[in-house]
């Protein structure tokens, strides 16, 4: 078994591997490989362990006959083009569940911080500007007893709706169709995008990055926010229309915006967004704790061997439609 791992990722994940007897190929570089450093350096191996920034597409599978399994250490895939793989055979599998809890966890880090003004009051004591208490320095807004509206109730989105009980606020969600048992237990009530971003104090993006999610904040869901609401966005980038997003800050349209996600990403330093009020912009870290990362690589690498192995993986995307391929071959 031959696998090519497009990142240093945690040592458990290498090692998963290793004990295995798998052959593992670690690209070097801190930045990832360009296409055609990936194409040279996989080449012969018969999995991928990647990562969001490998984009994997019909010609590089073409260029990579050998590979049998991609495993992206994420919970989405929106880098992968799953058809042009089940079309060859190529296994995508994905590392959710073991990031729930620490990107909602994030989520609401980022909520707190924003709403309460952390970075500009931190940055302020960094430049000496401390001088005395202040009756009027860096008001902020309470997320106790606020209404968030969370778009996307899957698993992280759930989750979020968990912590915010413990903040006693309203919750209003919107997803494809209602989840009466999610609902029950988390005490949120499906409404509709609409109502939700005019409800909300903070809206939370927690949904796939698709071609019907590409840009689903934009200027006129932007315009329906309050003025006092905030905008978090821990899922992909470009769900939000950025130059939209940028106009609607300028103009005062919402009060904040906590981003972990964006697009372009990175952002340049230079980029209009980081001169907005009230914006809090972190470098995709919602799932960076060391127990999280480590079982995500984990996770991947266990997909690839249970792939090579003819087994079904632990996290699949296109089992079902590939399985038959893979038998014939074993």
């Amino acid at each position: 078994m031959r696998v090519a791992v497009t990142r240093r990722i945690p040592e458990v994940g290498i090692r998963t591997l290793i004990d295995a007897g798998a052959d593992v190929y670690i690209w070097p570089e801190s930045f990832p490989p360009t296409r055609e450093q990936l194409i040279a350096f996989a080449q012969g191996v018969d999995a991928l362990l990647t990562l969001l920034t490998e984009h994997i597409d019909g010609a590089l599978l073409d260029a990579l006959p050998t590979v049998r399994v991609i495993s992206n250490m994420a919970v989405g895939y929106d880098n992968i083009d799953v058809a042009a793989c089940t079309e060859r055979g190529v296994v995508v599998c994905t590392t959710p569940d073991v990031l729930t809890d620490t990107t909602a966890d994030f989520a609401f880090a980022l909520m707190l911080a924003v709403a309460r003004q952390l970075k500009p009051a931190t940055e302020a004591v960094l430049r000496g500007e401390w001088r005395t208490w202040e009756p009027l320095g860096f008001l902020g807004h309470d997320v106790s007893g606020a209404t968030l509206g969370i778009v996307g109730f899957g698993r992280i989105g759930q989750a979020v709706a968990r912590r915010a009980r413990g903040f006693n606020m309203t919750v209003l969600y919107t997803d494809r169709d209602p989840q009466p048992a999610a609902e029950h237990e988390t005490g949120a009530q499906y409404v509709s995008l609409d109502i939700l971003l005019q409800q909300s104090d903070f809206v939370s993006l927690h949904v796939p990055l698709t071609p019907e999610t590409r840009h689903l904040i934009s200027a006129p869901e932007l315009s329906m926010m309050k003025p006092t609401a905030v905008l978090i966005n821990t899922a992909r980038g470009p769900i939000v229309d950025t130059n939209a997003l940028v106009r609607a800050l300028q103009e005062r349209q919402i009060w904040g915006a906590a981003l972990d996600v964006t697009d372009p990403e990175p952002l340049p330093p230079n980029h209009p967004l980081l001169q907005c009020p009230n914006v809090l912009v972190t470098p995709h870290i919602a799932s960076a704790s060391e127990v999280t990362r480590a079982r995500m690589a984990e996770l991947a690498a266990q997909n690839i061997l249970a792939v090579l192995r003819g087994e079904k993986p632990p996290r699949a995307v296109n089992w079902e439609d590939v399985r038959g391929q893979l038998q014939q071959h074993h």
